[in-house]
């Protein structure tokens, strides 16, 4: 099962944490964080419980909804964005990976959009996640 490698309900994790469990990806998941709010100042991030089945998943919101979810993982993390359409035609029409692309066209449609997961393993992936998050902030 894909879950957090945090699931004790009564431990928020913190950056030690964080260091031990995604390992060489650590700086890749800071990266990220700093580029959020370095473009999106007023940004507020927090760790969510989402259940024993879940375990912990960190959020930045803007004023209106979430921007990405970070999911820890055992040596890597995945990064997660809902997109609605508006959104998702920028995408397609980006030079955002083809794979990237082609898992946001598959994914079920819901009210709120359409939901991809990206592992993050290597730095390589960097500059499609930081394009994602400035069309996730523009729509």
């Amino acid at each position: 099962m894909d879950t957090s490698v945090f699931s004790n309900k009564e431990i928020v994790p913190g950056d030690q944490d964080l260091s031990i469990e995604l390992k060489d990806t650590y700086d890749l998941w800071n990266s990220i964080r700093e580029s959020i709010r370095k473009k999106n100042p007023d940004s507020v991030e927090e760790w969510k419980y989402s259940g024993k089945k879940f375990g912990w998943s960190f959020r930045v919101n803007d004023k209106k909804r979430v921007i990405v979810y970070l999911l820890p993982r055992e040596a890597y993390f995945k990064v997660a964005f809902v997109f609605g359409q508006k959104a998702t035609d920028e995408i397609i029409n980006s030079s955002i990976s083809d794979a990237i692309k082609h898992e946001l066209l598959s994914a079920k449609v819901f009210a709120e959009g359409r939901g991809i997961r990206i592992e993050v393993r290597e730095p390589e992936i960097l500059n499609d996640i930081m394009r994602l998050i400035e069309i996730k902030v523009a729509y």
